[in-house]
């Protein structure tokens, strides 16, 4: 949908607010999560007045995002630091699971620094002068396979440090942290490492460490015990390489906040102590959560005490920060394309290429172009051309209005909107010898290689139509379809939403072809909207 606007205007463009979920409560206080969609194993920090959190991206292109805030409750994506992942030819293909792992970011000398992990290759950092870049190419810190959930440490005296855990699929063991010494430019390290805790008997699936120092006191903040049903550890020891002392610092306890996982310990200007850390929601992946914080002895308490145990839990409301006041905004989630990029929201299933879309600001719509799709593929599993987003929230309705031009010379070119995981769900327009048909498919367990089921639910009088999908409670999804875009018809199946490779389901579009030819069809789409 295009809307002019004059290009001579001055007015402040106003934050986005989703009609989904929104964290700050208007009234002083906040609901946990703080960011209710998929941005897992967050690492955050404090320069100046403001906060800047990253999170993993795992095989979608844009990776690692950026999140700015000024009262750790109200977020905004604000870009991304990696824009292509290297290998470049390994990562032009779907890479379900590989790619960015748990990253770190610290900001040191006035410079943005962020190490992040690729379990099949090593670890890598890049850095900028400014948040928003440019960022510098990836640098290999260290080349191997399992070396995971980095995190650097420059010390007062210049040594820099680099705390990680390992993977055990690719390194063959795991529930150990090893402390490496880097150079004085943290882009190589200089010796082989020293384990310094291993958490086999008390602490199985050690992992995620950040490395702090306070007091004299060196700190790894890093969770045990599984994703879905760990704990929150911290050790600290006065010597880098310990021995470590080891005390959990939050659980579970009596909230409904399963994990809670790994997260990032940062202050405010005003001297208050908070953590921000996941929690896995299944098909809704990992949400971020924000926690008080307090020492006690020299020892984080996170959460609430209530019992005076020293170990906390999480909570559901709480008092907001002491920080500079923040106008509500959330992440954007949906798209007008009126812009001349992509909305930060949207990523890719690969490096993309640049025939796959194009923006076109003079009609305010997303043009989509059908790619053929790999020959070894027998579903969307290992289709690269797919552009998706994060789930929202628990509760959404994703809806989007399209034109299909099909290229005459070819059949089966498909356009559509699709719940994306391990298994997934499609809402499509088919184009056939006669014409255009309305198809709608699921794919159990598509990584193993099933086939779509896929079935024909009407011919197409008009190249027009608007598609949508219902999310509610436990991520069951309801299709629907309409030719006016006033009045739907909803597809009698529901779908429930499966995580895909650690991460949750997303939501988005796809244009594809099985053919190669010397053209394609395309898919204009006007908008994309998330609505309650």
């Amino acid at each position: 949908m295009f809307i002019a606007i004059s290009s001579g205007s001055n007015a402040q463009q106003l934050p986005y607010v989703s009609k989904v979920w929104v964290a700050d409560l208007g009234n002083g206080k906040y609901k946990n999560p703080v960011i209710n969609a998929d941005y897992s194993d967050p690492d955050a920090i404090r320069v100046g007045d403001k906060f800047y959190m990253i999170a993993s991206s795992f095989d979608a292109v844009p990776g690692l995002p950026i999140l700015e805030s000024t009262d750790l409750v109200n977020w905004q994506l604000i870009g991304h630091a990696l824009h292509r992942q290297i290998p470049i030819a390994h990562f032009s293909k779907t890479q379900h699971g590989n790619g960015v792992w748990a990253p770190a970011i610290r900001y040191h000398n006035k410079q943005f620094y962020i190490f992040y992990p690729d379990p099949d290759f090593g670890i890598y950092m890049i850095k900028a002068s400014k948040i928003n870049g440019p960022w510098t190419k990836p640098v290999l810190v260290e080349a191997g396979k399992g070396l995971i959930d980095p995190c650097p440490l420059w010390d007062e005296d210049g040594k820099v440090y680099l705390v990680h855990a390992y993977a055990g699929s690719r390194a063959g063991i795991k529930s150990l942290l090893v402390i490496k010494q880097l150079n004085a430019t943290a882009d190589k390290t200089i010796d082989e490492g020293k384990i310094v805790f291993d958490g086999h008997e008390q602490d199985p699936t050690l992992e995620g460490p950040k490395l702090y120092k306070r007091n004299g006191y060196y700190y790894i903040f890093a969770p045990a015990g599984g994703v879905a049903t760990g704990w929150q550890l911290v050790l600290r020891s006065k010597n880098i390489y310990g021995p470590y002392e080891r005390k959990v610092v939050m659980d579970q306890g009596k909230s409904p906040i399963n994990g809670p996982h790994q997260g990032a310990w940062v202050n405010t200007p005003s001297g208050e102590d908070w953590f921000l850390h996941f929690q896995d929601k299944d098909a809704y992946g990992r949400v971020v959560h924000l926690q008080p914080m307090i020492w006690r002895n020299n020892w984080p308490v996170i959460g609430v005490d209530k019992d005076g145990d020293g170990v906390g839990e999480p909570v559901m409301v709480y008092q907001k920060p002491n920080t500079k006041p923040s106008r509500v905004m959330t992440t954007v989630e949906s798209d007008e394309f009126n812009g001349l990029k992509l909305g930060l929201q949207w990523q890719w299933q690969a490096n993309p290429v640049a025939t796959w879309h194009f923006i076109n600001p003079s009609k305010g719509s997303l043009r989509l172009y059908t790619a053929k799709v790999p020959d070894s593929s027998n579903n969307l599993w290992n289709v690269p051309n797919i552009l998706l987003q994060k789930l929202p929230g628990d509760e959404f309705t994703a809806s989007t209005k399209l034109s299909f031009t099909a290229n005459p010379k070819l059949e089966n070119e498909k356009i559509g909107l699709t719940v994306y995981g391990l298994s997934y769900a499609y809402l499509a327009v088919k184009s056939k010898k006669d014409g255009l048909y309305l198809v709608y498919a699921t794919c159990k367990n598509a990584d193993k290689g099933t086939q779509d089921k896929e079935q024909t639910l009407a011919k197409l009088t008009s190249a027009t139509i608007y598609l949508r999908v219902n999310v509610r409670l436990g991520a069951k999804c309801q299709f629907a379809y309409s030719t006016n875009g006033i009045d739907f018809v909803s597809i009698d199946e529901i779908f429930e939403a499966t995580p895909g490779k650690w991460i949750g389901a997303k939501l988005g579009l796809f244009a594809i072809r099985d053919q190669q030819t010397n053209d394609s069809g395309y898919a204009d789409f006007d908008w994309f909207r998330i609505t309650k």
